[in-house]
């Protein structure tokens, strides 16, 4: 797992062009203040362990939005961050899960549509906990 965590005073995205031909057809357009942006690069290791790897992801978000004086969270696949990557129901699963535990925990989550290029419009802070990188 590869994570990519941006604190965004401002995301607005818009669904652009379908990737993933399974993914059901969906027109999209959101803007989201004050957030962590959760870019999310699922690996194949990580199909063989989905709890632990779920559990570290949470924990991580958690942390994030905590430094970062939020309680609103953006899941997005990402699948940039590496060569391999897990296949996309993992992945989709993987999200599905960390946004249940989140809003379990409080937080209000949004997660981008799975399977899109988004056009994406992205305002964050230049502080030192505004960008994140963790790989596990």
């Amino acid at each position: 797992m590869r994570l990519l965590m941006i604190f965004a005073s401002r995301l607005a995205y818009r669904t652009s062009v379908k990737a993933l031909a399974s993914a059901p057809e969906c027109e999209e357009a959101r803007v989201v203040e004050n957030a962590v942006v959760a870019l999310i690069h699922a690996e194949p290791s990580d199909e063989a362990n989905l709890s632990a790897v779920e559990t570290k992801l949470v924990k991580n978000l958690k942390w994030a939005a905590r430094k970062n004086e939020t309680s609103r969270v953006v899941l997005h696949t990402f699948s940039h961050l590496g060569h391999e990557k897990a296949s996309p129901d993992f992945t989709k699963s993987l999200l599905d899960h960390a946004e249940i535990r989140l809003r379990q925990a409080g937080y209000e989550v949004f997660q981008t549509p799975f399977g899109y290029f988004l056009d994406l419009d992205l305002s964050a802070p230049g502080h030192s906990l505004a960008r994140l990188f963790q790989s596990f």
